[in-house]
C-alpha cells in the first residue's frame, strides 16, 4: 500500500515543479529572438529592467529583487559593464557596497527593448484576469519557498 503512494507521488503529472518549469522555459524562449537582436540573454534583460526602473541600485538588491546569487550576478554585471551599458562603483558612504549605474548606452538599450512586453503578451493567451492570478500565486510561491 505504502509504495503505491510512493509510485504515485513519483509520476511526473503529479509534479508541480514540472509543469512551473517547463512553462518558465517556453515563456523565457519568446523572448529569445526579441533579445538576440539587441545581443542580451533572458538574464541580461531582467538586469536591464530593474535598472531602468531604479538607476544606482546596489548589487546585493538587484540580486534580491531578481532571486539571483552573486555567483551569478557577478560575471553578467561585469559582461555588460565590458558592453558599455552600466558602469559599477564603490559607494562613498560604505566602500562595501557596489552600486550599479546605467550609461548612456544602457538606457539608449531602454527604447531599443520597449516593444517586446507588448510582443510577448500577445503570445501568451490569457486574460487579465489569468494573468493577474498567476502574478499573484507565483510570487506567493517565490516569498514562501522554504530552502532549508
Amino acid at each position: 500500500m505504502e509504495e503505491k503512494i510512493y509510485d504515485e507521488m513519483l509520476k511526473l503529472d503529479n509534479q508541480l515543479c514540472f509543469p512551473l518549469y517547463a512553462a518558465s522555459r517556453q515563456v523565457v524562449s519568446l523572448y529569445t529572438p526579441y533579445l538576440k537582436e539587441l545581443g542580451l540573454t533572458y538574464t541580461q534583460y531582467i538586469v536591464f529592467l530593474v535598472l531602468w526602473e531604479t538607476d544606482g541600485i546596489p548589487v546585493g538588491e538587484l540580486g534580491r529583487r531578481l532571486y539571483l546569487d552573486n555567483g551569478t550576478l557577478t560575471p553578467l554585471l561585469k559582461k555588460l559593464e565590458a558592453a558599455g551599458y552600466l558602469t559599477r562603483s564603490r559607494d562613498t558612504a560604505d566602500e562595501r557596497v557596489v552600486i550599479v549605474t546605467l550609461t548612456d548606452e544602457g538606457r539608449v538599450m531602454k527604447e531599443k527593448a520597449k516593444e517586446i512586453p507588448l510582443k510577448i503578451g500577445t503570445c501568451i493567451r490569457l486574460t487579465e484576469e489569468e494573468a493577474k492570478g498567476l502574478y499573484t500565486v507565483l510570487y506567493k510561491i517565490l516569498g514562501g519557498v522554504n530552502r532549508g
